[in-house]
């Protein structure tokens, strides 16, 4: 199967395009990129059950593939691969706790311990992207993301949630940096 960009969008979303996905997505396919956009089920809670199943069975997410996680997708992305390889991670306003948010408490992604060893393990690239003034995840779950994972880490000034951007070009510069499109 030949490598794949795969885009997972956060909770409360009820489609996943809106802000910078579609201008990531035509970029992507303008430059030969294979990918995959598509509203995960269970969209507004993202719960684990339903997501870690359907990115496996439905999307089947594999070793050459990228996994675009934002914010709640994010999380889902790490989750993937404690027990799945994958190609690279691209991690978009992540976290690694539930914030204290009930929303993100009934995702289930926060109920067991991070496994960081297995997501560097099954995994050959990892980047962080995260606002200097994300409204809604601490600096400090960006830090210790990081470092668990010894990813690479963007901040990006002014960058918020990234809810406002319509374009995200230091993540498309990332991925043609970092990724062929002859896989």
């Amino acid at each position: 199967m030949k490598q794949r960009i795969v885009f997972i969008h956060g909770n409360q979303s009820t489609h996943w395009a809106f802000a910078w996905t579609p201008w990531l997505k035509d970029e992507l396919e303008n430059l030969n990129y294979a990918t995959f956009f598509e509203t995960m089920p269970d969209s507004i809670i993202a719960r684990s059950i339903y997501w870690l199943p359907f990115m496996e069975n439905h999307i089947e997410i594999g070793e050459k593939d990228v996994i675009v996680g934002w914010s709640s997708g994010a999380v889902a992305a790490m989750r993937y691969a404690e027990s799945h390889q994958v190609n690279g991670l691209v991690l978009v306003s992540p976290s690694y706790t539930d914030l204290g948010d009930n929303l993100e408490k009934q995702s289930g992604y926060f109920n067991t311990p991070w496994q960081w060893h297995q997501i560097k393990t099954n995994t050959r690239h990892i980047a962080l992207f995260g606002g200097d003034d994300d409204p809604y995840i601490p600096q400090e779950e960006f830090i210790t993301i990081a470092k668990e994972l010894d990813a690479t880490h963007f901040s990006i000034p002014n960058g918020k949630h990234f809810i406002e951007q319509s374009q995200f070009p230091e993540l498309l510069a990332y991925i043609q940096n970092t990724y062929t499109t002859s896989l």
